[in-house]
């Protein structure tokens, strides 16, 4: 199978130590699996932490994959990658070397214990929404949705995010501001 065969949408986060090279590095991690590609990526936004809130601020970003992986060997994989960046779980929605969350794969939904699709709140955070909307296709269901979501969250900075860079990634397009 072609790892282009399916599309899947991420959100990648960091707030502990070298914050843009550990996005990199899972960036890396993840164009180098045999079955995902990672095809664009948006910009790098600096975002005010959500819950626990007694933390630096996050570094946040997405990516639209292809993998010839299913849904959950995708998030299987993902989570090792977060293992190797040095992820531990100790808080919940503590600080982290990496974050990876799968957001959409295709348009399945799917609820089990280990992965719900939809990612349950991801309509919730400006944080995954603004990322997620530099790339998301346009023919995707929820672009406008995101898009415009986004762009509110942006123009009121309520919700703590900033655009903070790019990433110069060989491969994927990344996000251009027009």
């Amino acid at each position: 199978m072609n790892p282009a065969s399916h599309t899947a949408y991420i959100a990648l986060g960091s707030n502990v130590g070298d914050r843009a090279g550990l996005l990199r590095d899972a960036l890396r991690l993840l164009d180098e699996h045999p079955a995902i590609e990672v095809r664009r990526i948006s910009a790098v936004y600096e975002t005010a932490p959500v819950g626990f809130t007694d933390q630096p601020a996050f570094l946040n970003m997405a990516a639209a994959l292809g993998t010839s992986l299913d849904p959950l060997q995708l998030l299987r994989a993902m989570l090792g990658m977060e293992s190797r960046l040095g992820r531990t779980r100790d808080v919940r929605w503590g600080p982290r070397t990496i974050d990876l969350d799968l957001l959409l794969y295709e348009e399945v939904v799917m609820e089990e214990e280990e992965l719900t699709l939809p990612h349950p709140r991801m309509m919730e955070r400006a944080f995954v929404l603004v990322p997620l909307a530099d790339v998301l296709e346009n023919g995707h269901a929820l672009h406008g949705q995101a898009t415009y979501i986004a762009q509110r969250a942006l123009r009121d900075r309520g919700e703590g995010i900033a655009l903070w860079n790019t990433i110069n990634w060989q491969g994927a397009s990344a996000h251009s501001e027009s």
